[in-house]
């Protein structure tokens, strides 16, 4: 066998401590082989998080909600107002009494108002704060005063209510701040109570961390936290960390932080960490920035918030969930009082505000209000067809615009506590579910400002007040009659017309023989009352006389609606919603001006510019149109103290001077009224949506929702002004005597007035039963004298009107 031999200078002979340095050398290799790779793998993945930092937190971009606005409060000398009402238009802004010194403040002393307003934007730009006293008296607004200026002003506008949310992909409130706008009450207790080196630190801070595990281990609890604000944005869902505490995480939170702060400066930061924190939850909506959350929590605007709200809010930040002062208020009271010490021991604030704001309530909210999901569906849904015109449902929702619109937070309240009020008042258990549909408008532009589309008004589904197409009965009518009146010639409100059994031929040559809803006929009667009485018989002789057509064309001028041109549409065999109902009576309310409904006034982009404008003022009435409007509008004041809608002279309402028209369908299943002052249209349906019978007319049911809205909306009283007319006083024998017994007094278009007659010249006609008109009924000594006929009873005045064929 072979041997192996060794040369002797091969032979180590240091001994056993010889291996020792072969040890250190690989435990060096494996340590720079480990640096290599950690270097290896850390550098790309800083560089990835460094690019994800630059992608997401460097544009700084949210998905800011769409928000929808009421449309601000004018306040001016005159102006229809009451004190419930102003308050209920502060309250809806998020007012709050106080010293009315403080912005979106105010205080009342008997009749006068002081209000703090706030500076806002509106589609015709930028109105500053101001500091105004207003004094109500007498149902109206006396006087207005700039106290800064100390002069009397025309006419104030105060900001407007928000009503609703358009949320775009991710249910997120959030409404965008800037640094320099949070109040620095604010920021200063927000660093001192979770970052006080804010300032100097790079992203961790190591003596926080120290004070914080120091604090806790005091307290026995979990008091403050180690993280920076910028670790906490980091990991506030800006940047894609989750929240669950793993090693992994708050590796990736502090790289990030690091990696932040090494970017940007702190204003930048702190900007974002303002806009981006999480403030509580409501379902599937997520409260984030300190500007939403002083609206969930308190209903309140940031700078309005006092030292107890900041520092409950700056407390809530640790824990939305944990300190939640609805559902923990003694953990939220707590938390509260906490940072208010630590407010006291930073100088943030003096002992004595320590003290007060100690003893203060916590200050919340029973519900998030205007936050939460949409308040007032059927208005928003109108709003939202308005807008689809110029701007798609994905471009709109979470696109941070401004929608202005045209509600009135009160007429809105009062319309939909009516509804509901009437709908519970109407119950019975012989009578079917019953429905309503309401819209209110301003009668000077055209702006609706409230909708009621269902009985319970704050449930979202079938807009009835948009989408319900119902037979309208009797509301056509007033329509016939303009067309009547806008021929001079042949018509007038003393015409007398017809009252007796009527006869139409139809297209497929049956007979149609309308009655009226008393079974009787009238006699010859004059055409005001002929409107204010709702006879069918007489309107569908007059209607015949100006044609159906003529009809069709002018509810589709005024409305935009379609109408088949059957004489049976001369008594309202036509389907349609109250808003197009609506849009058809706004002619008449507004004196004969052609005004296309709208909802929205503008739209504001993220920075307050008007991108779009809805306002535009209508062309003037013609002067035929206004005339013929006048006179159609005094009938209808006459219907509303002599005729269908006297009710509401019962219920307190004669100093309205409202016109009104009320309407029926067949059977009685809808029940219908239209009426204005000299403010506001409304226009009120009532009735099952299986279209079953409700044995409802329209004064027995849709008016009533009209007059429980118009006993509590302050409006001026409507005024029918006497240009382009002649008042004459004509008597039964159509003499144009004053002092002739039963005389009355007419308006005609100028230059149709009938001429002079005096009582003595009219006797002989009376007496000898001629002298009358064509289609005039005779009328002899008897009646002359107001005794009547033998063989007649004496005229009654119905509320009811006939329905529809």
């Amino acid at each position: 066998m072979a041997r192996i031999e060794y040369d002797e200078d091969d032979i180590d002979d240091d001994g056993p401590d010889a291996v020792a340095p072969d040890w250190r050398r690989r435990l060096l290799t494996w340590g720079l082989a480990v640096v290599g790779l950690g270097l290896g793998f850390l550098i790309p993945y800083v560089l990835y998080l460094n690019h994800q930092v630059s992608e997401r937190f460097g544009e700084l971009q949210w998905q800011v909600p769409t928000r929808v606005y009421a449309r601000p409060l004018r306040l001016a000398p005159g102006l229809a107002m009451d004190a419930q009402t102003l308050k209920t238009e502060l309250d809806a802004a998020a007012y709050h009494e106080g010293d009315g010194v403080r912005a979106g403040t105010y205080v009342r002393d008997g009749s006068r108002w002081t209000i703090a307003s706030r500076g806002f934007r509106d589609i015709d730009g930028a109105v500053g704060p101001s500091r105004i006293e207003v004094v109500v008296s007498g149902g109206r607004v006396t006087a207005v005063r700039d106290l800064v200026g100390k002069r009397e002003v025309r006419a104030v506008r105060l900001d407007a209510a928000r009503i609703a949310t358009l949320y775009g992909q991710r249910q997120e409130e959030r409404r965008l701040v800037r640094a320099d706008d949070v109040p620095q009450l604010f920021t200063d207790t927000l660093q001192a109570v979770e970052d006080r080196d804010f300032a100097h630190h790079h992203g961790i801070d190591l003596s926080g961390m120290a004070r914080a595990a120091w604090v806790n281990l005091r307290s026995g609890e979990r008091r403050q936290g180690a993280s920076t604000l910028t670790q906490q944005l980091a990991r506030s869902g800006l940047l894609g960390i989750g929240r669950e505490v793993t090693w992994s995480r708050k590796l990736n939170e502090i790289l990030y932080a690091l990696i932040i702060e090494a970017r940007y400066g702190k204003g930048t930061i702190l900007e974002a960490y303002l806009n981006q924190v999480y403030l509580g939850q409501r379902g599937a909506q997520a409260i984030h920035g300190v500007a939403a959350g002083a609206e969930f929590w308190f209903g309140r605007r940031l700078e309005d918030l006092e030292t107890h709200h900041v520092a409950l809010l700056v407390g809530i930040i640790r824990g939305p969930s944990y300190y939640d002062p609805r559902r923990h208020p003694e953990r939220a009271q707590a938390r509260r009082d906490f940072v208010l010490a630590n407010m006291l021991q930073t100088g943030l604030i003096d002992q004595a505000e320590h003290d007060r704001a100690l003893k203060a309530p916590l200050g919340i909210t029973t519900s998030p209000g205007s936050i939460a999901a949409n308040r007032f569906p059927a208005y928003v849904d109108l709003v939202r067809r308005q807008l689809a015109r110029d701007f798609p449902a994905n471009e709109l929702q979470g696109a941070g615009l401004s929608v202005m619109t045209g509600m009135s937070p009160s007429a809105q309240a009062y319309a939909e506590a009516s509804v509901v009020a009437t709908l519970k008042s109407l119950e019975t258990a012989k009578r079917p579910p019953l429905q309503a549909g309401v819209v209110v408008t301003d009668v000077h532009d055209g702006v609706v400002v409230a909708v009621v589309g269902s009985g319970q008004p704050t449930v979202h589904g079938f807009n009835r007040a948009v989408e319900a197409q119902r037979p309208v009965g009797s509301l056509l009518k007033p329509f016939v009659y303009l067309l009547a009146l806008a021929r001079p010639t042949e018509y007038s409100l003393a015409t007398w017309v017809d009252d007796s059994p009527v006869s139409v031929t139809l297209a497929n040559g049956r007979r149609w023989n309308p009655g009226n809803s008393d079974g009787r006929s009238h006699g010859s009667v004059r055409l005001m009352d002929a409107l204010a009485m709702s006879y069918n018989q007489s309107t569908v002789r007059v209607g015949m006389q100006v044609d159906p057509r003529r009809l069709a064309e002018l509810v589709h001028t005024l409305s935009g609606v379609r109408a088949e041109p059957n004489p049976s549409l001369i008594l309202g065999s036509l389907d349609q919603s109250p808003y197009a109902m609506a849009q058809l009576y706004q002619f008449l309310a507004s004196g004969g001006e052609i005004q296309p409904l709208h909802a929205v006034r503008g739209v504001l982009d993220t920075e307050g510019r008007a991108v779009n404008r809805y306002d535009k003022k209508p062309a003037p009435a013609t002067e035929g149109d206004a005339i013929a409007a006048r006179l159609v509008t005094l009938a209808l004041q006459h219907a509303v103290t002599s005729g269908t809608g006297r009710q509401l002279v019962n219920d307190g309402l004669g100093r309205l001077n409202a016109a009104g028209k009320t309407g029926t369908s067949n059977d009685g299943r809808d029940s219908w009224f239209a009426g204005w002052t000299g403010d506001h249209l409304a226009v009120a349906w009532v009735g099952n949506d299986q279209n079953e019978m409700t044995g409802l007319y329209g004064a027995t049911g849709a008016m009533r929702v009209w007059s429980g809205m118009f006993s509590r909306l302050p409006s001026a009283p409507l005024r029918v002004g006497d240009a382009g007319l002649d008042w004459q006083w004509v008597a039964q024998s159509n003499a144009t005597d004053a002092s002739c017994p039963g005389a009355r007094r007419f308006a005609f278009v100028n230059g149709f007035a009938p001429p002079y007659q005096s009582c003595v010249q009219a006797m002989p006609g009376l007496f000898e039963g001629e002298g009358e008109g064509e289609g005039q009924e005779r009328r002899g000594w008897r009646e002359w004298f107001g005794l009547g006929r033998r063989d007649e009873a004496p005229q009654p005045a119905p509320v009811t009107e006939e329905p529809t064929p």
